[in-house]
């Protein structure tokens, strides 16, 4: 087995084992927050994931690393008074690429670590792999949160969307929004259209991060240099 293969099926089980469970758990924990006890009825209020992995689509991650978790039911009419349905339901999506940047922000640091002591070090075969590791877990997770946030059902990005629309607009968009969502998957599916948009934020989204955790940087000079 070759290292490119142990790497691409070793990131399908991080995404299976850790990001899809986190991810889902982050929309329990949002929904229950805001009153909602629909998601700890369920059990899905867990890190555990096998309450959080849908067969097809974990099997689908597996095999061509397109897939999908287990969607955590919310009921709306639970929420607390003290905000509308349509924000819960904006708040409760958004968390699940908030968890994957969170996620990403945290694998950033790591990587900035193992990437000094991989070029500092005395070339550690086991650091070299860990450095690789971390690597796909950010982009992973960068990936993860930019395609939820493609704003068409069921994606995360269509609740948080349809939450800064007019409430007439939202009704002509879910009369159509199965064809929608139909066309945009095919594009991203079969089509490069959307390649050059999702890699500019993919690739905006590590800027940032590498931005924000500049602070990391004189660390691992003082440590490893």
């Amino acid at each position: 087995m070759t290292i490119d293969t142990l790497l691409k099926y070793g990131s399908r089980l991080i995404i299976l084992m850790m990001c899809i469970p986190i991810h889902e758990f982050a929309h329990a924990w949002a929904a229950t927050k805001l009153g909602d006890d629909t998601p700890s009825y369920q059990k899905r209020l867990t890190l555990n994931p096998l309450a959080h992995l849908d067969p097809i689509g974990s099997f689908g991650i597996l095999l061509c690393g397109f897939g999908w978790g287990k969607p955590v039911q919310v009921n709306p009419a639970r929420f607390n008074r003290k905000i509308s349905m349509r924000a819960g339901m904006a708040i409760t999506a958004a968390a699940g690429p908030l968890s994957n940047l969170i996620m990403a922000l945290i694998g950033t640091i790591v990587y900035k670590f193992l990437l000094g002591a991989a070029f500092y070090g005395n070339g550690n075969e086991a650091i070299g792999w860990l450095y690789l590791i971390s690597q796909y877990f950010v982009f992973i997770n960068i990936g993860l949160a930019v395609f939820n946030l493609i704003p068409v059902a069921p994606l995360d990005g269509q609740k948080i969307f349809s939450y800064f629309l007019p409430e007439r607009i939202n009704a002509k968009i879910e009369n159509y929004q199965f064809y929608i969502s139909m066309i945009v998957m095919a594009l991203i599916l079969f089509s490069d259209l959307l390649n050059g948009p999702v890699w500019w934020m993919e690739s905006g989204i590590f800027w940032l991060l590498n931005k924000i955790t500049f602070f990391i940087d004189p660390l691992v000079n003082m440590i490893f240099k």
